[in-house]
């Protein structure tokens, strides 16, 4: 079944991680002018437009993106940009592997053509799809991903 379809209504997490509220700000060479506030319209205007409610959440903290994820488990999936956490938080890789809804993470800038430290992603062996270096459109890309995703689990 086709999120939406038979009166269900899929529902997802976007959660971002630290700094991103600071999109728009923060490096606009590396990450734009558009801010988190824009992302979040944008992505939940496309999750209306297929049929898919999209909840926003951002942390700075390790723990409560950690807490985030575990609430999300009584969701469809989750879209996570973990931002510096991908490299470093074993915490928020468990915490995704643990919750048995497909996670999609992004990232919006390319994170192998950055910093060597930047170039791997703890998170990326226990997610369902990774989109790095797309711009802020990414998300938009990880949603669609996602939605095919949780499409392909739903039974009939």
């Amino acid at each position: 079944m086709a999120p939406g379809e038979g009166g269900t209504v899929t529902t997802v997490l976007l959660l971002n991680g630290p700094n991103l509220n600071l999109l728009g700000l923060r490096n606009p060479e590396v990450y734009g002018s558009t801010t988190l506030a824009d992302v979040e319209q944008a992505v939940t205007n496309l999750g209306a437009s297929l049929g898919v409610e999209v909840r926003a959440a951002q942390s700075n903290s390790e723990g409560g993106m950690v807490d985030h994820v575990h609430e999300a488990r009584h969701l469809d999936g989750i879209v996570i940009n973990p931002g510096a956490y991908a490299h470093t938080s074993y915490a928020i890789r468990d915490a995704i592997e643990a919750v048995p809804v497909p996670c999609v993470e992004v990232h919006i800038s390319n994170i192998h053509a950055r910093e060597e430290f930047r170039h791997t992603s703890v998170l990326s062996p226990v997610v369902d799809g990774f989109i790095c270096g797309c711009g802020v459109f990414g998300y938009e890309l990880a949603l669609r991903a996602l939605v095919q995703r949780i499409a392909e689990r739903s039974p009939g």
